[in-house]
């Protein structure tokens, strides 16, 4: 959020990636439009009077983004009336509806983050029927009641076009699977770009389910203190990304992360892996930072922060000339813990991963998922909520579950989770055994949308990884079709010392 006491503060523009950098391996770029989906939300006032929104409201509001200067390169398929449209459900169906009216136009398409592109996604295939009876008559649906939004909309519509609804309607309707469904509905589209780093990597599947081989590219590293750098190789796979800082953005400094790799002063204590990590107290400049270790990024802007930690682990790759390049490896502290056992994020999301190919012989994809740790009853036990759908129906049916086979996953859980946690499981037993509780198809909106009144905004929403909102359990309990838990104690070894 950014304030000060006339309002909302104007923040620095969010710096686009190049263009040139996109031509080295994208031609064709200046010949059609972006579908890009944006999203704003309502300014709040604080218990003190101040006016605050998120930074990428401030930046869509703002004279930069409204007054930014035409060419071939930033034309979107979403008039900016449906983007600063503060009802986000008629703001997601314009915009849409823009970009279906207009699909052999697109060659690019995206949001901020993958799970809002993907929840633009599951919109889309609850609602495209009424947009494809818009198309067809020409006429913009009695519910759209905010004015320069269905203004624009009704022009953009410009009277009935029955062939492009007929269109639509062949690639979406007669029960067909909606997988590769954004190739189908705009065949011109060279990528998706949306930031699948981070947290948001556990959505790369479900994203190449919807694509159709379309290359999913994250092209910035950046957050609503500064933004930090770019991906100087954009098509590289998503596990491969690395981002190149820009000096010129802030000052960058780097606590350095105790990962074996010798004595550090005592810091705070995190948990990669099975080793305990340390964070020093003596940072590092920019151009002393080392391939290979880990590094706290803390950071110092024009707009007044001082020294200030941001709370991402980075890892060195490599250097592009002499500017080093960085892995995004997790949040700082997201964790499960139930006793000693501390499981990091991406502990949890490999987990996860190794877990979710039990999934193909079922036919399943896992589009989304949290946890919590159950400590209701002793031992306590870790708790996953997972979002299933069946790749070959419409996402509406509910899949069918096999026991064995999820059983098979809580297993796979916790034999990749850390000899901290198995250590808990097999030899202390105070841990119980994980559970995978199957929600049905829409609990992740709901979470979402309550997670938006509470405050969130859409464009920077990011499923929590661990829950602690007793109200947000309350969503995903109520939701639950299934439940497993893992029938076996998963392995571990104390560790040896040779003499």
């Amino acid at each position: 959020m950014v304030w000060n006491n006339n309002g909302p503060m104007p923040v620095p523009v969010p710096v686009p990636v190049p263009v040139q950098i996109l031509f080295r391996y994208v031609e064709g770029l200046d010949q059609g439009k972006a579908m890009y989906l944006l999203f704003i939300k309502p300014e709040i006032k604080t218990p003190g009077g101040l006016m605050a929104r998120p930074v990428l409201t401030s930046y869509y509001k703002s004279s930069n983004f409204l007054n930014r200067p035409y060419n071939r390169f930033n034309i979107y398929t979403s008039p900016d009336e449906t983007i600063l449209c503060p009802d986000g459900k008629q703001s997601m169906y314009c915009q849409l509806l823009c970009g279906l009216t207009q699909r052999h136009e697109v060659l690019r398409v995206g949001a901020v983050f993958a799970s809002a592109f993907l929840r633009a996604i599951k919109f889309l295939e609850a609602n495209w029927e009424e947009m494809c009876s818009n198309i067809r008559t020409g006429q913009v649906s009695g519910w759209i009641t905010d004015p320069p939004c269905r203004g624009v909309v009704s022009s953009m519509l410009a009277g009935p076009n029955p062939g492009l609804a007929d269109s639509i309607d062949k690639e979406c309707g007669g029960g067909k699977s909606w997988e590769g469904i954004i190739k189908r509905l705009w065949p011109r589209t060279k990528y998706i770009e949306v930031i699948v780093t981070g947290s948001m990597a556990q959505y790369i599947p479900t994203l190449e389910f919807y694509s159709g081989g379309i290359p999913l590219i994250s092209v910035m590293y950046g957050s609503s203190e500064c933004y930090f750098g770019i991906n100087l190789q954009p098509l590289s796979k998503p596990s491969d990304v690395s981002y190149t800082l820009l000096p010129n953005m802030a000052y960058f400094e780097f606590l350095p992360l105790e990962n074996n790799r010798g004595e550090i002063a005592a810091g705070e204590a995190l948990c990669n892996g099975d080793h305990k990590v340390k964070v020093a107290t003596e940072a590092v400049d920019l151009g002393d930072v080392k391939l290979g270790h880990y590094y706290e990024l803390v950071v110092t802007t024009f707009s007044g922060l001082y020294r200030y930690r941001v709370g991402d682990i980075l890892m060195v790759t490599g250097f592009y000339n002499s500017a080093p390049q960085f892995r995004f490896v997790q949040r700082q502290n997201v964790v499960l813990s139930i006793d000693t056992d501390k499981t990091s994020e991406e502990d949890l999301l490999n987990a996860v991963t190794k877990a979710k190919e039990h999934l193909e012989q079922l036919g399943l994809l896992l589009t989304e998922y949290t946890s919590y740790p159950d400590t209701s009853s002793i031992p306590g036990h870790y708790v996953l909520y997972w979002e299933l759908i069946a790749k070959g129906s419409k996402s509406s049916d509910s899949p069918e579950l096999d026991k064995g086979i999820m059983e098979e996953c809580c297993s796979t859980v916790e034999e990749s989770l850390d000899s901290v946690y198995r250590r808990c499981r097999r030899k202390d037993k105070s841990i119980g055994a994980l559970e995978i509780r199957v929600v049905r198809e829409g609990t992740f909106d709901a979470l979402m949308d309550y997670c938006v009144l509470q405050g969130s905004s859409v464009n920077q929403y990011k499923t929590p990884r661990c829950i602690k909102s007793d109200a947000a359990l309350k969503i995903l309990n109520s939701r639950v079709m299934g439940s497993f838990y893992s029938q076996c104690v998963p392995s571990w070894e104390p560790f040896k010392i040779e003499t």
